[in-house]
């Protein structure tokens, strides 16, 4: 049995890991922590857990959570405060999976010129493993810190890992189109995700400028082994969850359908969460799951990758698990199927 803490637990992405957790035979929710006001308790927050678990959110000290047993937390706090609240849990031992973005860049360079501040953790930063387990399942086994990637990026990380693993396409000039539900924006109010705002709307967003373009490029490059070059837009969908790219590549060579989709099931055959599909993915088909959907088309002279997750479990809850069963020796599969 492990004993967990969360960190941010008001916001949406605390609310799923939080329902996943319940249901891991082999996890302890110790505490959990927020930053609003008081002590509200748990189910205050989000109803939908009562009677499923009685906690109030205490105040944040790491060497509490050290005494009560606490061997990992997860850190469900916004860009730029977490590093803050992860620095004192690893200098108490406690293992971390950070759910923000503050480690998932290495260079603090791009991190400074992506988020707008400088970094500040970069001992920490150091040593981070970014937490895409079908890429880096080998070393989050014994990692202290796993950075929890992001949302968009894994749908076009794994979308296009076979590719470019196989040099099939060219690693410049990679369209990523991506269309996400209303939560991705997160729990916090915001004018663009207002009821009246995002209604019978669908908009881009973010255009050249979003902040998971160097994480899929930095993803894709550790995938290739050279630098990757993606234009990756964004797309507010006025639905709940869920995210559908469609992605654009050039190949190499001549290649069919069915030799592709051949080396998708081969690429993927350990991955109990990727899902290669004949069929075209859609989001409600991954909904409340954990699962990555894919398939492969080719249209003319261009690869067409298409990829679907929920954005809250696979995009940011879901993998954190799995992230954390493989630190901990659990089956990656625990609590999650």
């Amino acid at each position: 049995m492990t004993r967990v803490a969360i960190l941010g637990g008001s916001g949406y992405t605390a609310l799923e890991l939080i329902k996943i957790l319940l249901r891991h035979p082999q996890v302890k929710i110790e505490a959990v922590n927020s930053r609003q006001e008081g002590t509200p308790k748990i189910a205050d927050l989000h109803p939908s857990l009562f009677g499923r678990l009685d906690l109030v959110c205490e105040p944040y000290d790491a060497a509490t959570l050290k005494r009560r047993g606490v061997e990992c937390a997860f850190g469900c706090l916004p860009h730029g405060v977490s590093a803050e609240a992860v620095k004192p849990l690893l200098e108490q031992g406690i293992r971390v999976v950070d759910l923000s973005a503050d480690y998932r860049l290495r260079n603090p360079a791009t991190f400074a010129q992506w988020y707008g501040d400088t970094h500040h953790d970069t001992t920490n930063l150091a040593h981070a493993v970014y937490g895409l387990p079908e890429v880096h399942g080998e070393i989050i086994p014994t990692a202290r810190l796993v950075a929890n990637p992001g949302c968009y990026p894994q749908t076009a990380i794994l979308g296009l890992a076979p590719l470019v693993a196989n040099g099939l396409i060219e690693t410049t000039g990679i369209i990523v189109n991506s269309a996400s539900g209303v939560s991705g924006g997160g729990r916090t109010p915001k004018l663009a995700f207002h009821y009246p705002e995002c209604n019978e709307n669908f908009t881009a967003y973010n255009v050249g400028k979003h902040r998971h373009q160097p994480e899929i490029e930095q993803g894709l490059g550790d995938v290739a082994g050279q630098p990757v070059d993606v234009i990756f837009t964004p797309h507010l969908v006025p639905m709940d969850r869920g995210i559908l790219s469609t992605i654009y590549a050039t190949p190499t060579k001549a290649v069919t359908e069915s030799e592709l989709l051949v080396l998708y099931r081969n690429h993927f055959a350990k991955a109990p969460f990727v899902r290669v599909r004949d069929s075209l993915p859609a989001t409600k088909d991954t909904a409340h799951t954990n699962f990555l959907d894919v398939t492969v088309r080719v249209v003319k002279n261009k690869i067409i990758v298409l990829s679907a997750i929920d954005n809250l479990v696979r995009g940011a809850s879901g993998v954190a698990v799995q992230n954390f069963n493989l630190m901990f020796g659990y089956d990656e599969r625990t609590g999650l199927l």
